[in-house]
Order: structure tokens, then sequence, then C-alpha cells
């Protein structure tokens, strides 16, 4: 049995840093790294970080501006999901 069951990918730092920090690592990164959904063609898999903040879906090609761990932030649900540009 592994050592990391609780703080999951946060456990590589450790018992440095403290538990309640590493829980906190342990949560952005399970959100990180999830499947997450292309909010262009809804294709769940395919999403990329290219660098922080900026998300391509590899089936549909679409590039976007989203959050530095998550490809939709949370203040992005007051905003329609895609701008059509004439």
């Amino acid at each position: 049995m592994g050592r990391t069951k609780v703080v999951g990918p946060a456990g590589r730092f450790g018992a440095r840093y403290g538990s309640t920090l590493r829980k906190k690592v342990r949560d952005v990164l399970l959100k990180r790294y999830s499947p997450q959904q292309c909010p262009f063609c809804g294709y769940t898999g395919g999403v990329v970080r290219v660098s922080v903040g900026l998300w391509t879906c590899r089936k549909c090609g679409a590039v976007w501006a989203g959050g530095a761990y998550y490809h939709r932030t949370e203040i992005s649900k007051y905003f329609p999901k895609v701008v059509v540009r004439e």
C-alpha cells in the first residue's frame, strides 16, 4: 500500500510543507489533470493545457483562454461559452 493515500498526487512532497497545504495542492492537481470537456465540440478527454491559461482541444483544434488549472474559470459561468464574431 502506498503512503500517499490521503494526499494523492501531492504525496511527492513527502512530510514537507504541512498536511493542510498538501491537501490543497491535491485538490488543485486532481482538478487540473481530470478529463475535461471541450466547450466547442463537447469531446471529453482531449482538452490539454498549452501554457498557463491557454487551452486547446486535440479533436477540433479550438484554442481558448481559461483558468490556470482548469479550462473554465468560476466567473465564466456569467458569460456566454462561445463568442461569435462577425
